[in-house]
């Protein structure tokens, strides 16, 4: 999806009683009236004079008003303003409490949350998790790009109200809006945006008035720090977004930092799919954006986790997966047809990696899978395929097979409560992967099963001697040389795996069998 692109502004002109003027020069010609045709000609006059410069001026342009957002002169696409006023537009309340509630915006859909309780025209922050933090502002929210900061303007006549008694609400907070706080060196490259209360005199300055008004909520979010890896794209970017917005419906707007245009062509549909409204490169768009509230930060309940008792409406990792499915079930494509699978038999993928956790043997693994019952797919990775040719693969998928690593993520395309995902562990990395893949995907209803490499189907058995730790023990291994980086240096970045057929034949055979019951329960429910 494209960022905002700046538009000239352009201004109307109001008609001033044209619809009076031509009537009295028609007038001129015609006998004297009478007092009926009298009032009927003022009365149309009036109706002109009332109504002409609401009509051609403040007429929405590019979309329906939100509920909870019907301002005069604001449009859900986002409008140029051409008002001199640095006035906020009227709008209905916008804060922390729940739902939709009677026209009260949502910001914030999280359960206990200590801003839960923020008043209108205030700031409020949770700091509370060791992963994110995230900010709140309810009222009339301006962008300052020179300063990447975001201006609360209160009404005039508004009294500072206490701070909720769990969270933070001051006139100025910072944030960086990337759920990884814990690790300073890439938080470090996270813009920070800084959050203030406007002072009285800033009110009427030319530099704060709106050059656009939206009418739905801001939410700020980061396309840097790891996104470029399509595991964090998903974990630290659109899954956090989506459990912070979800609840909006759409009716948020996306303020990206770190905007770049390859992460708006990879990631479009779900772009979309967060957000109706147009992105705005908060850090490169110099125009004064105007918003009815903004979320500064986004929501993390774990490694690709939804936690349905942490939300207000008990949403699960399963809504996430119709997120991407309303995205790229596109006509296209079409959805998948049942008569079809009944005939063929069940469909395996084998995530075909390059570089390293190669599987050399796939040729004999795919033949075994074949000999076992499934009809296979090698899905091969970096070939510059869009994701959603790669929907259409995975979610063909009864059973999705691959080594532990990124492109796994695509397990989030398979069909929940009917397909099932196989990962392949190598040596060293057996509690990552399945924190990674195993835990989310269970969640999910994707049965999942993990094949943990032993010593001697991996190559690392060709560079280290047997009784080498590094092979030997990998768990003393990480405890002695060097932790993490000997996790990423060796385990990840320097080992292939060679199944054993015997072994993994067995875990065929078992997601095989799995995938006929599966297709009989679904046929029974047709």
């Amino acid at each position: 999806m494209p960022s905002a692109m700046p538009m000239a502004a352009s201004k109307l002109a109001v008609p001033k009683g044209l619809g009076a003027a031509e009537d009295a020069a028609a007038a001129k010609n015609k006998p004297r009236w009478g007092f009926v045709q009298f009032f009927f000609v003022l009365s149309v006059v009036l109706c002109v004079l009332l109504y002409a410069p609401r009509v051609f001026v403040l007429a929405p342009r590019g979309g329906i008003d939100v509920v909870g957002f019907f301002t005069p002169n604001s449009s859900s696409k986002g409008t140029l303003s051409s008002s001199s006023s640095g006035s906020p537009v009227p709008q209905q309340p916008v804060g922390g409490t729940a739902g939709d509630d009677g026209g009260r915006v949502v910001l914030d859909n999280q359960v206990d949350s200590p801003c839960s309780s923020m008043r209108d025209h205030t700031i409020c922050c949770d700091r509370s998790s060791v992963h994110t933090d995230v900010c709140f502002m309810a009222g009339d929210v301006r962008t300052d790009a020179a300063s990447l900061s975001l201006l609360l303007f209160p009404p005039r006549d508004h009294q500072q109200h206490q701070a909720p008694p769990n969270g933070s609400s001051s006139t100025e907070e910072r944030v960086r809006p990337y759920p990884r706080k814990w690790e300073r060196l890439i938080m470090a490259k996270v813009p920070e945006v800084r959050l203030r209360v406007a002072r009285p005199e800033e009110d009427a300055a030319a530099e704060h008035r709106c050059d656009v008004r939206h009418d739905a909520p801001l939410l700020v979010m980061s396309a840097g720090g790891y996104t470029g890896n399509l595991f964090h794209a998903f974990n630290d970017g659109f899954l956090p977004s989506w459990l912070t917005a979800q609840h909006l419906r759409r009716r948020v707007v996306l303020g990206v930092l770190s905007y770049n245009p390859w992460w708006a062509g990879t990631f479009g549909e779900i772009i979309s799919g967060l957000s109706e409204h147009r992105v705005v490169d908060l850090a490169h768009d110099k125009r004064t954006h105007c918003f009815p509230g903004a979320i500064v930060g986004t929501r993390f309940h774990g490694v690709l986790v939804v936690d349905p008792a942490r939300l207000r409406d008990n949403k699960t990792i399963v809504d996430f997966h119709q997120l991407l499915a309303d995205a790229y079930e596109t006509k296209q494509h079409g959805r998948r047809s049942t008569s079809s699978s009944r005939r063929r038999r069940p469909r395996l993928g084998i995530v075909s990696r390059k570089g390293t956790r190669v599987i050399e043997n796939q040729a004999a693994v795919a033949r075994l899978a074949s000999s076992i019952g499934f009809d296979v797919d090698v899905l091969e990775t970096a070939t510059g395929l869009p994701l959603s040719a790669w929907y259409a693969s995975v979610s063909a998928c009864d059973t999705l097979v691959g080594v532990h690593g990124a492109d796994l993520t695509k397990f989030l395309f398979l069909r929940p409560g009917r397909a099932s995902l196989a990962q392949i562990a190598p040596l060293g990395v057996s509690a990552i992967a399945r924190d990674c893949f195993g835990g989310p995907a269970a969640r999910m209803g994707v049965a999942y099963e993990q094949y943990d490499v032993g010593a001697e189907e991996s190559s690392l058995a060709r560079r280290y001697a047997a009784g080498d730790v590094v092979v030997a023990d990998p768990e003393r291994a990480k405890r002695d040389k060097g932790g993490w980086g000997l996790v990423a240096r060796v385990y990840l970045g320097g080992q292939n795996v060679s199944l054993d057929l015997s072994r993994f034949g067995e875990t065929l055979g078992r997601l095989h069998s799995h995938a006929l019951l599966q297709r009989r329960r679904h046929v029974q429910e047709l």
